[in-house]
């Protein structure tokens, strides 16, 4: 298996929801035609943007299916399949494969939850050896797992004996755990960095791609801070950081992720309806407010473009 590497942006998209509550499958389509018309490169499904955890089993299943369905060559589709009980996560996994997905990313299990590198490396193995055919990122994300082990002690823990590790999804501010991540053997793994407010520094420790729920609605100004660092106009990329910090500084004044998140979706067209419980849906009143500052923040700006549906062509 050849070395699996995204670059630029990749999104964690939200998961309509119905106001019944049910899954909103048709509104996909139009999430990953936006992604793409965003020259977002990937997404990240059924992670903590999409409430992966709140979802069944067969709900995942679904949802994971309808995005491949729905994404086009471009889109290259990596689903979440963590879960506390290693049958599910091997099931979803499996299910990833059938379906025909780029890759799996799992996070660590967070109930009963591994003490030491080695146990979680044993649990990721097992995951992945469920869907040998497609490359395996480990999720970490302490803020939401518990699970502090380092990254760089996972990555040593695992390299000779997941055969199909492609690399990390790091979701935290440890600059230097990640740095070697990214560095580790001369970049053997890909490091995907996944805190949006400080994708600047990710990439000046190394990072080349980057997963976040930001990107679903205000890539560009991803992409020109990508773009500026990359000429080196250290100025013009701290500037844009600043603006899309300015944003998400709204984001979390109401609440943060998702309902806030689905807040700014719907900003831009894309109405990916409630949240489920025990989180809260934004009121119309909060929905108003939000907008109001998102634009005082300059977020009309740069938000993406809500491209409307795709057909009846982009599903297969």
């Amino acid at each position: 298996m050849g070395k699996m590497r995204f670059k630029g942006l990749v999104a964690a998209p939200f998961t309509p929801f119905k106001k019944n509550g049910a899954v909103d499958e048709g509104m996909i389509e139009r999430l990953a035609a936006s992604l793409e018309a965003n020259r977002v490169a990937g997404a990240f499904v059924c992670g903590t943007t999409g409430e992966g955890v709140s979802m069944t089993t067969a709900e995942r299943m679904k949802v994971a299916a309808r995005w491949q369905a729905c994404a086009g060559k471009k889109l290259r589709v990596i689903v979440h399949v963590g879960h506390t009980s290693l049958g599910d996560s091997r099931a979803l996994a499996a299910h990833a494969q059938k379906i025909g997905a780029a890759a799996v990313g799992c996070m660590a299990p967070y109930c009963f939850k591994p003490s030491k590198a080695e146990d979680l490396a044993a649990f990721c193995a097992e995951v992945a050896a469920a869907a040998p055919e497609l490359p395996f990122y480990y999720y970490h994300i302490p803020c939401v797992t518990g699970v502090t082990i380092p990254a760089f002690d996972f990555l040593r823990a695992a390299a000779d004996k997941i055969p199909t590790l492609a690399g990390i999804k790091f979701t935290h501010e440890n600059l230097m755990d990640f740095a070697a991540c990214a560095r580790w053997e001369g970049g053997r793994f890909d490091a995907l960095f996944g805190r949006d407010e400080m994708l600047l520094a990710g990439l000046s420790a190394g990072a080349e791609g980057a997963i976040g729920s930001t990107y679903n609605y205000a890539a560009p100004v991803y992409h020109r801070i990508i773009a500026a660092y990359a000429r080196g106009d250290m100025a013009a990329a701290q500037a844009e950081q600043a603006r899309a910090n300015a944003m998400i500084a709204v984001l979390i004044r109401y609440g943060g992720l998702p309902p806030a998140g689905k807040g700014f979706m719907k900003a831009i067209g894309l109405d990916c309806g409630p949240v489920r419980l025990p989180l809260r849906p934004l009121t119309d009143a909060q929905a108003e407010a939000l907008r109001a500052e998102a634009e005082s923040a300059g977020f009309f700006g740069f938000a993406s473009r809500a491209a409307p549906s795709a057909g009846g062509g982009r599903a297969r």
